[in-house]
């Protein structure tokens, strides 16, 4: 008689896997990453960097040699090594803004935002990581370049009535001020890339904003101007560094505030519409 066995199989079980969690380290980390890999990422920042440390230095240049044939422009007549090497802020706006649209709405153009939603469901975390990991590296160059400049702008101008050093009242913060603004400019760059979509609107709403509407309300009458003026967005920012104030601007505390308004103002918006609307 034989006697039958049964053999009981143990059920399959899949190996271990590593769980992954969406943290907001990782996806700053991944951020960074992205930002490092684009060529545009490192063009646009030597731009804006050649563009500050160029400029001003022209301009210290030039003034140095009007003082000293005694032929000095009626413009550069009340200029201080501050605002000499600071000439270049005007022009390296552009080029951390339009870079700062380039971030987000590139990813729209390239469809490659669909990765990046999925990977962080949430969507607001991609928003904010960009914003804040541009708007850093934005702040570091321009703040590297504002002092690099001033340091070589004050040796080139000194013994005139604009040489100026790091210990004279309201350098430093100047200096700093410049910095702060081109980096809160990244960040508006990135929040208008993320709100319209597209690089060349986000590039135009930008340039409007720092440049058009500025030269715009000079057409208004005078009453209006100094009601209105003082609280756009490009007269705000440059309140910030500005080494002297008249009744006619803000404080520089007064124009950070109004500023970073500006920048919360874009920001909200990126987020309502990325929140609301499908990518």
């Amino acid at each position: 008689m034989s006697t039958l066995t049964a053999t009981v199989e143990e059920p399959r079980t899949a190996p271990d896997r590593p769980a992954y969690r969406v943290t907001g380290r990782r996806v700053l980390a991944s951020e960074w990453a992205k930002l490092w890999s684009l060529r545009s990422t490192w063009i646009t920042l030597g731009l804006a960097l050649l563009f500050m440390v160029a400029f001003g230095l022209i301009a210290a240049s030039r003034y140095k040699s009007g003082f000293n044939s005694g032929h000095l422009d009626h413009d550069f007549a009340d200029r201080t090594a501050v605002s000499l090497s600071l000439f270049g802020t005007n022009f390296a706006q552009l080029a951390l803004g339009v870079l700062g649209v380039l971030v987000t709405a590139g990813e729209y153009s390239t469809g490659m935002i669909r990765s990046t939603l999925a990977a962080v469901p949430r969507r607001l975390p991609v928003l904010w990581s960009k914003a804040a990991v541009f708007g850093l590296v934005a702040l570091a160059v321009a703040t590297v370049g504002a002092f690099v400049t001033f340091l070589i702008g004050s040796g080139i101008v000194s013994g005139t009535p604009a040489a100026m050093g790091l210990s004279h009242a309201g350098v430093l913060r100047s200096l700093l001020g410049a910095g702060l603004y081109l980096g809160l400019v990244g960040v508006i760059g990135t929040a208008l890339g993320a709100l319209l979509r597209s690089v060349a609107g986000g590039i135009s709403v930008l340039v409007a904003a720092l440049m058009l509407i500025p030269g715009l309300i000079s057409l208004l009458p005078s009453s209006w101007q100094d009601n209105i003026s003082p609280y756009l967005p490009s007269n705000a920012g440059e309140s910030m560094f500005a080494l002297t104030h008249d009744s006619t601007t803000l404080s520089p505390g007064a124009g950070l505030l109004v500023f970073l308004c500006w920048t919360a103002l874009a920001l909200a918006g990126a987020a309502y519409r990325l929140t609301r609307s499908d990518v």
